[in-house]
């Protein structure tokens, strides 16, 4: 009887995060293809009351968003159902909303895709068919609060940069976790 090869058992849980516009379902797609994983787009599991609220250029605040950082925790935490891994597009714009994720997924890694707004603003003038509105980028920016050096699970990397180039970077970043 041949011996069995061995399997990698080292999951990689990751949440790729930024503003709107900044490329987190594009990169997070790629990790996914890349790493042989499965992704999901947080805005799939916002709640249809949030997703109407954005729609009417209505920010959502804390309480809106609790409920789906825990179900964006507990995706990151299911390994019989993702037992290689997943990767999840969230905007995680607070330190508390990464700290909710971390503490229902404590191996989680965080890719941060960090831009200039004007850049950003360009970007999301340009897309179509998306809930979010432009006009909710100020907004955005002001909530965001930018990992600081001592959160030791995240990546950041500059949006001004081929997608190609930025998803290598985070697989590179991603994969050593699999050991």
């Amino acid at each position: 009887m041949a011996t069995p090869e061995p399997v990698d058992r080292a999951r990689i849980t990751a949440v790729v995060m930024g503003v709107s516009g900044s490329g987190k379902s594009t990169i997070a797609s790629g990790i996914t293809d890349a790493l042989d994983l499965h992704g999901i787009d947080g805005d799939d599991l916002h709640s249809p009351e949030s997703v109407a609220k954005m729609a009417a250029g209505e920010p959502l605040q804390d309480d809106d968003r609790w409920p789906w950082l825990d179900r964006i925790g507990a995706a990151l935490a299911d390994a019989a159902r993702w037992p290689r891994g997943v990767v999840v597009a969230c905007s995680a714009l607070k330190r508390s909303y990464r700290d909710r994720i971390r503490a229902a997924a404590p191996q989680v890694r965080f890719v941060f895709l960090d831009g200039s707004a004007e850049l950003i603003r360009s970007r999301l003038s340009e897309r179509s068919g998306h809930y979010m509105p432009a006009q909710l980028l100020a907004s955005q920016l002001q909530t965001l609060e930018a990992p600081s050096d001592n959160e030791a699970d995240v990546v950041r990397l500059d949006i001004d940069a081929p997608v190609d180039a930025i998803v290598a970077r985070a697989v590179e970043a991603l994969a050593p976790v699999r050991r």
